[in-house]
């Protein structure tokens, strides 16, 4: 009994965090995503291994990445300095964006 309810619970938790990144809009997303196709290319597959694909990743991951960078939890030369011009906003949308494309 205790393991169900268990279950549960991470699964409530899991629809409420899914929620937090669904309100982004990903047409907004797109409109700012200029900067983020010069590495990770217009449809979220880098041709540099040095960059990762994003098209197609979870739209709370990559939230919570941007933010990291944003906010200095995370650090990279070229990351970072991006990030930090983003609003919680622009991060839900472009969450949303290239989590709605095809990996």
């Amino acid at each position: 009994m205790r393991k169900l309810a268990l279950a549960l619970a991470r699964a409530g938790l899991l629809f409420f965090v899914g929620m937090a990144y669904a309100g982004g809009d990903p047409h907004a997303g797109k409109a700012r995503a200029g900067v983020c196709v010069a590495c990770h290319g217009p449809a979220g597959i880098s041709t540099n291994p040095e960059w990762p694909n994003i098209a197609g990743q979870k739209a709370a991951y990559l939230a919570k990445q941007l933010r990291a960078f944003r906010d200095g939890v995370r650090q990279d030369p070229l990351m970072s300095p991006i990030a930090q011009g983003l609003s919680d906003a622009d991060i839900d949308n472009l969450a949303a964006y290239f989590s709605a494309l095809k990996p």
